[in-house]
């Protein structure tokens, strides 16, 4: 059939692989130093990829070209995300994740702070995207600097949710995708989305609020503004 398809130049190209980061189907691989499109039934002709290559080396053809195959690209994703959970719970310690109980009784006798911290691992880029500590939880999306400048950030926020922390300015990274699908393949109850005042947060705050509406989910949710010196002021 003939439809809209990308097209990448390998003169222009300079390998930086930012284009297969950003193709979000899977349709770009890195060979031998260049982008090159290894999947054809895998472009959607969105373009998500075009935005992001540096040399302009990505255009738009209209070509003979197989149908995109949605089927196909949602169980390569999935291949991938299990690799990726067999990974993290058979791989490096520090990334497997888990859940922790804590009895209530032991920390009403502990007249020290307790941590109120209920799975790991807690970095966005990290977590999966199903777990079974999803499951009818309530999640905490917050900025880094959110826990350093805020107090009474365990009881006043961590306690009783899932906590997703995570700085986009930090990783470069667009956390609406992963954000969308935890919550649309997973029991969230509530979303609370704690940033900092800096403008930079903003990005944080917009790719948590663009993944509720795109999870087409109903979800009560609420945004929180913590000062540089400590203050809620939203």
């Amino acid at each position: 059939m003939i439809r809209k398809i990308i097209k990448i130049d390998e003169e222009k190209c300079n390998g930086c692989g930012a284009c297969a980061n950003a193709c979000h189907e899977g349709a770009i691989d890195m060979v031998n130093g260049k982008a090159k499109l290894m999947r054809e039934n895998f472009c959607d002709g969105f373009g998500d990829c075009l935005p992001s290559c540096p040399t302009g080396a990505i255009t738009f053809e209209e070509r003979e070209a197989p149908e995109y195959d949605e089927a196909a690209v949602k169980e390569s994703q999935m291949k991938k995300e299990k690799l990726h959970m067999e990974h993290h719970q058979g791989g490096c310690p520090g990334s497997r994740f888990m859940s922790f109980e804590r009895e209530e009784e032991d920390i009403l006798q502990n007249i020290k702070p307790v941590s109120r911290l209920n799975q790991w691992p807690v970095q966005i880029k990290l977590l999966p995207t199903t777990a079974p500590f999803y499951d009818g939880a309530k999640l905490l999306i917050a900025a880094d600097c959110t826990s350093y400048a805020y107090a009474n950030m365990h009881e006043d926020f961590m306690k009783g949710k899932v906590t997703l922390i995570g700085c986009p300015k930090l990783d470069d990274i667009d956390y609406t995708d992963k954000l969308t699908e935890i919550i649309k393949n997973n029991d969230v109850q509530g979303v609370t989305i704690v940033r900092m005042e800096v403008p930079c947060c903003g990005g944080l705050q917009l790719a948590a609020q663009t993944a509720l509406q795109k999870s087409g989910k109903f979800i009560p949710w609420q945004v929180v503004t913590i000062s540089r010196d400590g203050r809620i002021i939203d």
